[in-house]
C-alpha cells in the first residue's frame, strides 16, 4: 500500500511542471570560437529565461524530446535554434556588419557633412594616409568630438627616426600622442570626480591672426596598493624577426621590469607564438617573481609568425583566468609583423573588438624597425579598448612598464571621448590639431568616433586653434566641454560638462608646460608638413623653444636636443654655417 501511494505521487509529478525528464544542454560562442558568457536563452515553449554560464555553457530541462530556444545578447543578432535532447550543441552568435565598421573616427564634427571633407583630399594634393583637421564655421558647426586615450607611441618612433637621421615619415606623426607622452602639470581631480579639466586661451606662435586654446583633462590618480587584482596574460612574439637586440631582448628587459610592480594579489600567464604557439607559463601569482622572470630570460627567438593562434591562445588563458571586477588585459609584444594566420586589419579587428567587449583589455608595446607595422598595432591597441607605447630603447621601456606602470595599465575610464561646443559670438572659425582620421574614414559613411581608455594620473592635452572674432573681449562663455565616459567593468555611460570661460592671456605670461605643449604642436606640424605652418618656421620654434622648457625635466631638455637634429636632417645645406648665427 505504502509503495502504492509513493508510485502515484511520482507519477502525479511527473505529469506536472516538475517532472522534465530532458535536458537540453550544449555552450554559445561567437565566430571566432570564443565563449560568450551571458548571452540569453528563452525556452519557447515555455517563455523561461536563461543565461550561459562563465563558460558559456547552458543545460535546461524540458518536458519535451524536441523543443525550441532563442538565443540573443547585445551586439550579435539573435539565433533561434530547434533540437533534440540528446544532442549536446554549439550555438554560433554572429555579429551583424554595420556594427563593426572597417574605420573609426578620431574626431568629428557634429552635424558635418563627409561629403565636404572630400574637398580636403584634393585641395593640396594630400596623399598621406592621414588627413589633417582643417578649419571649421562655428556658426555652421558649433560641435567637435574627439577620442581620449593614453596611446603615446608615435613619440618614441619619431625620436628613432631622428636618431638615425632620417626624415619621419608623415604618417607617424601623431600629435595627440606626443602631447600624451610627457603627462604634462597633472592636477588631481577633487574626490568626488573622475576628470578636472583646465584650460588657457593665448597666442598662436606660428600665426599672429590666431589664438590656440588649450584644454587639460586630468583623469582620477589610483593607489596601487587599492587597485583591484589584476591578471595579465603576456602575449610575446618570438619568431625570427625578433632576433635583434632592440627587439625580444629589449622586450625581455621591459618585463622583468613591470614584473617588479606585481603584487602577491596579481597574476601573470604568458604566451608566446613564433614557429610554435605556447603556454610558456602558465598563470602563477605575482608574488613568484623569479619564476616570472625566468620564464622571461628563457625565451629565444625563431620561426614564423602565428598571429591568429597566438592572439586566440593568449586570450582563452585570459578569459580562463577572468577576474571578475579585476584588471583583465592581455599585452601583446611585437613588431608587428603578423605573416601567418590573420592576415588583414579588419579581421584582427573583429577578433580583439569581441574580447574586449567580454572585459578583457589590450595593451600593445611595439618594437623594431623596418618591417615594424605601427598601423597595424595601433589598430588593435584600438580595438582591444586599450593603449599602444612604442618602446625605442631600455630607457623607454622602463619609463612605460616601471614608472608609469599604473598609468600604462589601469583605467579609470573607458569609451572616454571629450566634446567642445563652441560660442559663435566669439569663434569665428576652430581647427582641431591632432586627432587626424584616416581618409578612409571619410570615405566610409559607418565609421563612428571610437572613445579610448583613459589610464590612472593621465593629463590629456587638446589643442585648438581659433579665429576669433574682431575685437574680441567677451566676458561670455568660450565653450561647452562635455566628457562622456564609462568606468571600468561598468556599462552605464556617464558625463560631465562645464563651461570654459579663459580670457585671453599673452603667451609670454602662462605657465611653461602650455608653452611646452605649444612647441610639441609646432614640432609636430612641421614634421606633417602641415599647411598651417610654413617651412621657414623652423627658425621660429628654435627661438621659441628656450622660454618653452621645464629646464629640470629631462625628457624636455631630449626633446630640445630632438628639435635641433630634426631641423639638421630638413634643412642639411642651411646648417653649414649655423655656428656663425644667433
Amino acid at each position: 500500500m505504502i509503495r502504492t501511494i509513493i508510485i502515484c505521487t511520482w507519477l502525479l509529478l511527473g505529469a506536472g511542471l516538475y517532472a522534465q525528464p530532458y535536458l537540453f544542454r550544449g555552450v554559445v560562442k561567437d565566430e571566432q570560437q570564443g565563449i560568450i558568457t551571458n548571452a540569453r536563452i528563452i525556452q519557447l515553449s515555455t517563455g523561461l529565461l536563461f543565461k550561459t554560464s562563465e563558460q558559456g555553457t547552458f543545460s535546461i530541462p524540458s518536458v519535451a524530446l524536441i523543443d525550441s530556444f532563442q538565443f540573443y545578447l547585445d551586439g550579435f543578432l539573435p539565433l533561434t535554434a530547434r533540437w533534440e535532447s540528446d544532442q549536446y550543441v554549439q550555438v554560433t552568435l554572429k555579429r551583424p556588419a554595420e556594427i563593426r565598421p572597417k574605420y573609426s573616427l578620431s574626431s568629428l564634427t557634429l552635424g558635418w557633412n563627409r561629403q565636404e571633407s572630400r574637398n580636403w583630399l584634393t585641395g593640396n594634393e594630400t596623399y598621406a594616409d592621414l588627413l589633417e583637421n582643417r578649419y571649421v564655421n562655428a556658426s555652421m558647426y558649433p560641435s567637435t568630438g574627439l577620442s581620449l586615450n593614453i596611446d603615446r607611441a608615435s613619440y618614441s618612433n619619431i625620436r628613432r627616426f631622428i636618431r638615425q637621421q632620417s626624415p619621419v615619415p608623415a604618417d607617424a606623426v601623431r600629435i595627440e600622442e606626443m602631447l600624451n607622452y610627457f603627462n604634462l602639470a597633472y592636477q588631481a581631480p577633487d574626490s568626488a570626480s573622475v576628470f578636472q579639466l583646465n584650460s588657457r586661451l593665448t597666442d598662436c606662435p606660428w600665426n599672429a591672426q590666431r589664438r590656440l586654446l588649450f584644454v587639460q583633462t586630468n583623469a582620477r590618480q589610483l593607489n596601487l596598493d587599492t587597485l583591484p587584482p589584476a591578471h595579465f596574460t603576456f602575449l610575446i612574439d618570438v619568431s625570427a624577426s625578433m632576433d635583434t637586440p632592440n627587439r625580444l631582448p629589449l622586450l625581455q628587459s621591459a618585463f622583468r621590469k613591470l614584473v617588479d610592480n606585481l603584487r602577491e594579489k596579481d597574476s601573470v600567464a604568458i604566451v608566446t607564438y613564433g614557429g610554435i604557439t605556447d603556454v610558456v607559463l602558465h598563470t602563477v601569482s605575482g608574488k613568484e617573481k623569479d619564476t616570472i622572470r625566468n620564464v622571461i630570460d628563457s625565451l629565444v627567438a625563431g620561426g614564423a609568425t602565428p598571429g591568429e593562434s597566438g592572439v586566440k591562445l593568449a586570450y582563452s588563458v585570459a578569459r580562463r583566468h577572468f577576474i571578475p571586477g579585476g584588471n583583465n588585459r592581455v599585452i601583446l609584444a611585437t613588431d608587428g609583423d603578423f605573416n601567418v594566420g590573420l592576415k588583414t586589419e579588419d579581421e584582427l579587428e573583429a577578433l580583439i573588438t569581441q574580447e574586449s567587449e567580454r572585459g578583457i583589455y589590450l595593451t600593445c608595446l611595439g618594437v623594431g624597425m623596418g618591417n615594424y607595422k605601427d598601423s597595424k598595432i595601433q589598430t588593435l591597441a584600438k580595438r582591444g579598448n586599450g593603449n599602444f607605447a612604442y618602446l625605442d630603447g631600455f630607457q623607454e621601456a622602463e619609463k612605460v612598464l616601471f614608472k608609469e606602470f599604473a598609468q600604462t595599465l589601469y583605467s579609470v575610464a573607458d569609451e572616454a571621448t571629450l566634446s567642445a561646443q563652441f560660442n559663435p559670438d566669439r569663434v569665428l572659425e576652430y581647427r582641431l590639431i591632432g586627432f587626424d582620421n584616416k581618409m578612409g574614414a571619410f570615405r566610409d559613411s559607418t565609421a563612428r568616433l571610437q572613445g579610448g581608455e583613459v589610464g590612472t594620473g593621465q593629463a590629456a592635452w587638446s589643442v585648438f586653434e581659433l579665429r576669433m572674432r574682431d575685437n574680441d573681449s567677451s566676458a561670455a562663455p568660450l565653450a561647452k566641454m562635455r566628457l562622456d565616459y564609462r568606468l571600468p567593468n561598468d556599462s552605464v555611460k556617464q558625463f560631465q560638462e562645464e563651461w570654459i570661460r579663459p580670457s585671453w592671456e599673452m603667451l609670454s605670461g602662462v605657465d611653461t608646460a602650455y608653452r611646452f605643449v605649444a612647441s610639441l604642436t609646432w614640432f609636430g606640424s612641421l614634421l606633417r608638413q602641415s599647411g598651417y605652418v610654413a617651412d621657414e618656421d623652423w627658425e621660429g620654434l628654435l627661438k621659441f623653444l628656450p622660454n618653452s622648457i621645464a629646464w629640470s625635466d629631462p625628457y624636455q631638455r631630449e626633446f630640445q636636443q630632438l628639435v635641433m637634429a630634426a631641423d639638421v636632417i630638413y634643412h642639411p645645406k642651411k646648417k653649414r654655417g649655423r655656428k656663425g648665427r644667433k
